[in-house]
């Protein structure tokens, strides 16, 4: 019959795996274990894990219209007082990180 194993066991086992660089096959190969194993204690540790996905933050806007606009451009100014430029129909999650990160 196999040993019962601990959760701190398997934890400090599948965080080894996600350090190590390896696929999953190579790690369970190298220490002597069943790949199933090992795909069972990632696939827990990961599910356990605290998400990593910063929150969403919405922000006021306010919408102005200028007459002598001859471009098609848009303009966002960040809390700091930075401004980003894009043409419209530029991706809005590629300028949304793009604000994100000049606002930290």
């Amino acid at each position: 019959m196999a040993k019962q194993v601990e959760k701190p066991e398997w934890a400090r086992v599948a965080k080894a795996f996600e350090a190590s660089g390896q696929t999953q096959r190579e790690f369970a190969l190298a220490r002597g274990m069943r790949l199933s194993t090992l795909q069972s204690w990632v696939y827990r540790a990961r599910r356990s894990a605290p998400s990593r996905v910063e929150p969403v933050r919405l922000l006021p806007v306010q919408v102005a219209t200028s007459p002598d606009a001859t471009e098609s451009l848009l303009e966002v100014v960040a809390a700091g007082g930075a401004r980003v430029r894009f043409a419209v129909g530029t991706d809005v999650a590629y300028v949304a990180r793009l604000v994100a990160a000049l606002g930290r």
